[in-house]
């Protein structure tokens, strides 16, 4: 496959992304490692969260993956004609479900992708069956159940509703019954057993499909909570599953901003908009072509590092919708010269330090990460002798 994306040239982008898929796949094969008996899935929700949900699927399916998450429709649609693009039967064959539910009135748009609706409430299940009963052929859905989120799933009269009348599932191809974890990234927090038991009651009363309940931090929950297929999603791409522990996945992305222009400072100069910074003797500052809109975010101000090889330059001033200014001082002069490269991610400073420097999670900062940079793809061709 391509190692490049064909969005900017690097010669013109003001600062390059570079996606590592072979480290997704790692980070696919460990999480595997951690199953007994359980199945993967990936979710690639988010424009695989900000990194390409086509090249990420695409890496994913050539090391095994055949079963894929996203958000919406429109994901799901992408999502397969990227893996048809491929004319790999095995990744044409994959499923896509849409975690999304059932949009109204859509239901021809799912079957002409082949896309899995998860289905979240008594109308989504009626509306499914009727469609199916129109073509008389049983597509497959999954059904969503709340254990404790209030977000989408049925709620618990709901399920009351199909365990007193459970014809309303007749005629439906029920591929998994599915929830999701509250609180899995804290492994100690009572509500992960709480939702534990409800599920176990749940699956009791509706046995049909696969059970799916444990997300990227859900895994290292033990096998408990693994049941028949595990959904992990921002653990592929970097993300520490359990905040505050050793992270055992591969760094996945690096991104590296170009200096634009390094000038002279001295007291009583200040740098940036609301002159946030006050400079306090002689030094040097290196501006970098990326900003807020990019996805470098506004809360880095004052507060963000990047870095020239080894080398801690910190953010100084805020941070604006282009431009992000680095205090270079203490860096040989003939290391920042114009073009030169900072990263602003990578092996010093990865995602969860980024993140935790702007108040944030890693999930934010990847789904955030903007279109203007040149994006390279390395790794991920399909290897002989590898499934």
């Amino acid at each position: 496959m391509p190692t490049t994306s064909a969005n900017i040239s690097d010669a013109y982008a003001g600062a390059i992304l570079t996606i590592d898929l072979d480290a997704v796949i790692a980070n696919f094969r460990l999480l595997s490692a951690r199953l007994s008996g359980a199945s993967m899935s990936a979710v690639v929700k988010a424009d695989g969260y900000g990194l390409g949900a086509g090249p990420v699927a695409v890496a994913l399916a050539g090391a095994g993956c055949g079963v894929f998450y996203v958000a919406h429709i429109e994901e799901g649609i992408v999502l397969r004609q990227a893996l048809n693009d491929t004319g790999n039967s095995q990744f044409i064959k994959a499923e896509i479900h849409i975690l999304g539910g059932l949009m109204a009135n859509a239901e021809n748009a799912y079957d002409a992708s082949r896309l899995i609706p998860v289905l979240g409430s008594l109308d989504e299940i009626h509306n499914w069956k009727s469609y199916c009963h129109r073509l008389a052929q049983p597509l497959p859905c999954d059904i969503h159940v709340d254990t404790g989120m209030a977000r989408l799933g049925l709620a618990a009269n709901e399920v009351e509703k199909l365990v007193a009348e459970p014809s309303r599932l007749d005629g439906l191809n029920i591929l998994t019954v599915l929830s999701h974890l509250a609180c899995a990234d804290e492994p100690n927090h009572p509500m992960n057993v709480e939702q534990l038991d409800a599920f176990r009651e749940l699956r009791r009363r509706f046995p049909q499909g696969m059970a799916s309940f444990a997300n990227s931090s859900g895994i290292f929950l033990g096998p408990d909570y693994h049941f028949d297929q595990v959904r992990p999603g921002a653990a592929l791409f970097g993300v520490a599953p359990v905040p505050g522990s050793l992270n055992p996945m591969s760094q996945v992305v690096k991104l590296q901003g170009k200096i634009a222009q390094v000038r002279a400072v001295d007291t009583p100069q200040t740098v940036g908009y609301g002159a946030s910074h006050r400079v306090e003797s002689p030094g040097r500052i290196a501006t970098v072509m990326v900003g807020y809109a990019d996805g470098f975010l506004r809360s880095l101000s004052n507060k963000g590092t990047g870095y020239i090889g080894n080398i801690p330059v910190p953010v100084v001033g805020r941070v604006s919708m282009d431009l992000i200014t680095f205090d270079v001082t203490g860096v040989p002069e003939y290391l920042c010269p114009v073009g030169a490269m900072i990263d602003l991610i990578g092996p010093n400073n990865p995602v969860d330090q980024v993140a935790a420097d702007a108040g944030t999670i890693g999930y934010e900062i990847l789904t955030s990460l903007g279109h203007r940079y040149h994006r390279a793809y390395v790794g991920g061709a399909l290897r002989s002798g590898e499934t």
